[in-house]
């Protein structure tokens, strides 16, 4: 059986959540990424995560300059965290009943990577296929 592990992208970049959201956005764009993870004030806080749609929902559309709002008022938080052992399937519940679509992979606190909708389509279902 597959998990969020076998799918996962492991390589997160992490912002700090006083960066500013043009900071975050040269980010996602010399990463070609589409979210970011905002990094935890303290180890028993929970992450937080930016995307590109929040950036265009909460800054764009809002004419807010991107150079004066900081991550940390446009971010999710807490984001909801998978478990590097969950099934796709079970992932693909969450994901659908929370409405999101990307979740960082987390065990025991610590960041492992994280998982999309795209990475359940694209990878998942490849994978799956090949399994006999």
């Amino acid at each position: 059986m597959l998990t969020i592990a076998d799918i996962m992208t492991a390589d997160v970049q992490v912002v700090d959540r006083l960066a500013t959201v043009a900071d975050a956005i040269l980010q996602m764009q010399t990463h070609g990424v589409r979210s970011l993870i905002v990094d935890r004030p303290s180890p028993d806080l929970p992450y937080g995560v930016v995307t590109e749609r929040d950036v265009v929902y909460k800054v764009f559309a809002r004419n807010l300059d991107p150079d004066r709002v900081r991550v940390q008022d446009i971010m999710r938080q807490p984001c909801i965290a998978l478990e590097p052992q969950s099934s796709l399937r079970a992932a693909a519940l969450v994901m659908s009943d929370a409405g999101i679509q990307r979740a960082p992979v987390m065990q025991a606190g610590e960041l492992l990577g994280m998982v999309s909708v795209t990475d359940l389509v694209m990878k998942g279902y490849v994978a799956s296929t090949l399994l006999p």
